[in-house]
Order: structure tokens, then C-alpha cells, then sequence
């Protein structure tokens, strides 16, 4: 079953486009004001993806508005990577990029391999069931990690 929630979440990815968003939307959706949650990315050369948009609203979740950033930028920004509790990365690139910058803190990193889904599927309908699979795979997995939902 679920462990313990932390106070605050970095969800990481490549892009900040597809996984992250998906799984900081997710976190909020399912645990509310409960936890601090934020996204980044290895690098912001995308804005967030019209399909991760499209399933995550048929669960009600909004994306649209995400904007993406990368870790520079989150740095830049004055965004303190050590007041997070714990970093997620959700692909090998972000895994690595956050353990780098966390060498010198105390901070958990766990890596969790979320299928990318931008290159599945040629007709829309088999895109939609890509991103669907990893969006679950997010949901599935949050659950797991963090007990059942708290949010009404």
C-alpha cells in the first residue's frame, strides 16, 4: 500500500511536456493542497503536449495553462531544489540530471520508468490510447507510492 505523503514533490522528465505535467496535474488531482507539487524538465524546447492536455481533461484535470521549464530555469528563477522532499524523474535523462544536481543535499530521488508515448501510434485515436497508457501508468503508480485519494 502507500507510503506517507511528503510536503513537497518535483516530478522531472526530458521536456516537461508529456510525463511531468501529466504526473504534477495527477498529484494535485489526487492529493490536493495536501502536497507541494511542481514539474521540470532536462530541457525547455516544448510547450506541453495537445495530448497530454486531451487525457488528463477526460479525468478533469486542466494542463493547458502548464507553461514548461527546465532545471536552469527553475534555478534561475530562484526555486531552491533542496526544499523539495522528493524528486521523481520519470525518464533516465531526468534521473540523472536531477541526481547531479542533488549530489551535495540529502534529497530522495526516485526513478520510476513511465513509458513515452510521443512516438506511439500514427492515427489519433492510437496516439490518445498512448498517452492514456502512460497517463495510468502515472495514476497507477502515485497510488501505490502515495495511498488512495484525499481530495473529494
Amino acid at each position: 500500500m502507500g507510503g506517507s505523503l511528503p510536503q513537497s514533490v518535483l516530478f522531472c522528465c526530458d521536456h516537461n511536456a508529456v510525463r511531468s505535467p501529466i504526473a504534477e496535474g495527477l498529484m494535485k488531482h489526487l492529493y490536493g493542497q495536501s502536497c507541494y507539487v511542481q514539474s521540470v524538465g532536462v530541457y525547455n524546447d516544448m510547450e506541453i503536449d495537445g495530448f497530454s492536455i486531451a487525457v488528463c481533461q477526460e479525468l478533469g484535470i486542466e494542463l493547458a495553462r502548464h507553461r514548461s521549464r527546465s532545471f536552469d530555469e527553475m534555478q534561475e528563477w530562484g526555486d531552491d531544489l533542496s526544499a523539495f522532499d522528493l524528486i521523481i524523474a520519470l525518464s533516465p535523462a531526468s534521473q540523472r540530471r536531477a541526481l547531479d544536481l542533488t549530489r551535495l543535499f540529502h534529497l530522495h530521488v526516485e526513478y520510476w520508468p513511465i513509458l513515452d508515448p510521443t512516438d506511439l501510434g500514427e492515427a489519433r485515436s492510437q496516439k490518445l490510447d498512448a498517452y492514456r497508457q502512460t497517463r495510468d501508468q502515472i495514476l497507477t503508480r502515485l497510488k501505490e507510492r502515495f495511498g488512495p485519494r484525499t481530495q473529494p
